[in-house]
C-alpha cells in the first residue's frame, strides 16, 4: 500500500497528480514566475508569441501545447 496520498492505490481511479487546469481552484490567478519563465523559453523555441497575461490554468495549457510542438518535456 502506498503511503503517498498523491499516488492512487487503485490504478483504475484517476490520480490528482494530473488534475485538469480548468478544475484548479487557483487557476484564474496570474501565472507563477516559474510558469512565465518556462513559457517564455518554450515560446522562443517554438517561434510563437509569449503572452505575459495568462492565468495559471491558461499557462499550463499553453506549456503543454508548446512542449508538444517543441518536443520538450516528453517522457522517455
Amino acid at each position: 500500500m502506498s503511503t503517498n496520498p498523491k499516488v492512487p492505490i487503485d490504478p483504475d481511479k484517476p490520480s490528482n497528480l494530473e488534475k485538469d487546469p480548468d478544475d484548479w481552484t487557483t487557476g484564474d490567478e496570474p501565472m507563477t514566475g516559474a510558469q512565465a519563465s518556462y513559457l517564455k523559453t518554450l515560446s522562443e523555441e517554438a517561434g510563437e508569441p509569449f503572452d505575459a497575461n495568462l492565468t495559471k490554468a491558461e499557462a499550463s495549457k499553453r506549456i503543454d501545447a508548446l512542449q508538444e510542438k517543441t518536443g520538450r518535456g516528453k517522457k522517455k
